[in-house]
């Protein structure tokens, strides 16, 4: 795009295209001039540079990390907006300290993570990806898969999504426990303050909690040898949340169950221990998406950025707790 076609269009950076970019390329050009870096051949730095002055808003996604290298480049950035729900890529401290404001997907998508966190569940216990599988050559006996029906759900952060998961997992009669940052009155649930408590005391721990630095490997061996080797683990927050390796031993060598993963420590690299486990689901981090979600988040993507550059109230503004 040339600047002398849409200089009078408020500008918005993008240093990598979320998914689905060409839908806001193609639907919203007319609205915003979007400054696609990946696009230009000066280095990144320069190109910053070039249009430091200009750009108060950034659409940001998962795969490029919004930190003080980036932000000090764009002393007139006020916004950032990304078209996920985790946070993890953008340094929020340093945002909070420039004045920054950091717009995410809110609750847009939770009732469809919750959605796959409980297919996975099922999917881990009947076996039913691994019957999928023996029905296509049929030469041995096929194991026997789990009741769902009173099993005792560990959630590991109980916000947006994690309430969802308890929501559908007690229809089918399992019991919820959980652990969060804090305690939830609300909720009366049993509450752990110790994810190595809440794992002994559970059949299956259900991981929902954003990726942080106090959450990064939260999910370590200690953890995994207190869910047992009948114990299962779901996975559709963020993969550092796991110790993939320890995991990974853990699953190879018997000492857990199972696991359901939408989520890997290193994407897109997936350990290939994994492949050959008939006891391990594997879905490539699409717990997001639905037709419906992208439509959803990409109109709260663009509300956001519209209410910024009317001077109107965020959408989905993030807060300190």
């Amino acid at each position: 795009m040339a600047d002398g076609n849409h200089g009078h269009l408020p500008h918005v950076l993008v240093l990598h295209p979320p998914e689905y970019f060409s839908l806001y390329q193609s639907q919203y050009s007319h609205k915003f001039h979007f400054l696609n870096a990946w696009e230009s051949p000066l280095p990144l730095d320069q190109f910053l540079s070039t249009h430091a002055r200009n750009v108060q808003a950034l659409l940001s996604c998962g795969y490029f990390a919004i930190n003080a290298d980036i932000l000090c480049l764009l002393p007139s950035l006020r916004l950032v907006v990304t078209p996920t729900t985790g946070l993890n890529h953008i340094d929020l401290s340093e945002c909070r300290r420039r004045g920054v404001a950091v717009a995410n997907t809110g609750g847009v998508a939770s009732v469809d993570v919750a959605d796959m966190a409980v297919g996975l569940f099922i999917d881990v216990l009947r076996k039913i990806s691994a019957a999928n599988r023996y029905v296509r050559q049929w030469q041995r006996s096929y194991p026997f898969g789990s009741k769902l029906k009173g099993k005792r759900i560990g959630i590991v952060g109980l916000g947006r999504i994690g309430q969802e998961v308890a929501k559908r997992l007690e229809a089918f009669g399992c019991s919820i426990s959980y652990n969060s940052r804090k305690q939830k009155p609300s909720f009366s649930y049993p509450f752990y303050s110790n994810v190595v408590k809440l794992a002994a005391n559970s059949d299956v721990l259900v991981i929902c909690c954003g990726l942080n630095d106090e959450t990064h490997h939260l999910i370590n061996k200690e953890v995994l040898l207190a869910l047992g080797k009948e114990g299962v683990v779901i996975n559709v927050g963020r993969g550092a949340i796991i110790d993939e390796k320890e995991m990974v031993q853990c699953l190879v060598h018997g000492d857990i169950g199972g696991a359901g993963l939408d989520v890997f420590e290193n994407e897109p690299n997936v350990p290939k221990e994994l492949f050959a486990l008939d006891n391990v689901v594997l879905s490539p981090h699409r717990a997001p998406y639905t037709s419906e979600s992208i439509m959803n988040t990409r109109e709260l993507a663009v509300g956001n950025l519209e209410a910024f550059f009317s001077d109107k109230p965020l959408l989905s503004q993030v807060v300190d707790d």
